[in-house]
């Protein structure tokens, strides 16, 4: 969910290719859930220039999250973001494990934008650089089914551009909420969505001067490796 997050390792990058690899997991997953594909096991067969660019950005990806979420900051603050959401979640069905895991990405989403650590107009126009049918290709080798389903939410998703709306913290808890959403039907009242975005901003706050920690020390081992 956090693709603003994933751009952050590279902001600096040229290669369109390889940045929407980058995010590419996380846009097939939004576009249909039950995609599953698994490129990084079979890469022999990616041949062209694009395909291997697109390959090596998702399995950057994939070692990001890896790093990421397995980060002493991210479980810290994971699970105190759990703590202060759990009882504003009492009587939903809302697992607050979860919750907390989605409002920490979302929140570094945020602060990223915010201290203007990344230009979310960059990694949009890197996404209107790729070919249609280079993405193809890629999906194609990957047997991906569902691709008609994909390419309409993707162009929606550079349509909207709605990652730039998330320098706004009201627009976080409205993707948190929407997030929710997609697992359990309207699971909060208006109550308890002001309240929500209440936690989400009094937490900023306490992170908001120390939240680069995460970045920089992921950036360090993507190095190292």
């Amino acid at each position: 969910m956090n693709f603003l997050s994933h751009y952050y390792f590279d902001r600096y990058n040229t290669n369109s290719y390889e940045v929407l690899g980058s995010i590419l997991p996380d846009l097939l997953k939004n576009a249909d859930k039950s995609s599953n594909i698994f490129p990084e096991k079979d890469q022999d067969k990616f041949k062209q220039p694009h395909e291997i660019a697109i390959l090596k950005g998702w399995k950057k990806h994939l070692d990001v999250d890896k790093l990421f979420h397995n980060a002493s900051f991210f479980l810290e603050h994971q699970h105190q973001l759990k703590l202060k959401i759990k009882e504003t979640l009492k009587d939903t069905p809302i697992k607050p494990f979860f919750a907390g895991h989605i409002a920490i990405e979302l929140i570094l989403d945020h602060l990223l934008l915010k201290h203007q650590k990344i230009d979310a107009a960059k990694l949009y126009f890197h996404l209107n650089a790729v070919s249609k049918n280079h993405i193809t290709d890629f999906l194609n080798l990957n047997n991906a089914p569902e691709q008609e389903k994909f390419f309409k939410f993707f162009e929606l998703f550079k349509k909207e551009q709605y990652l730039k709306s998330y320098i706004d913290v009201a627009n976080i808890s409205y993707a948190l909420k929407r997030i929710f959403m997609r697992v359990w039907p309207n699971p909060l009242h208006p109550e308890q969505e002001n309240k929500l975005t209440q936690v989400l901003i009094d937490y900023i706050f306490d992170i908001e001067e120390k939240f680069i920690i995460i970045f920089d020390e992921i950036e360090r081992q993507l190095l190292d490796d």
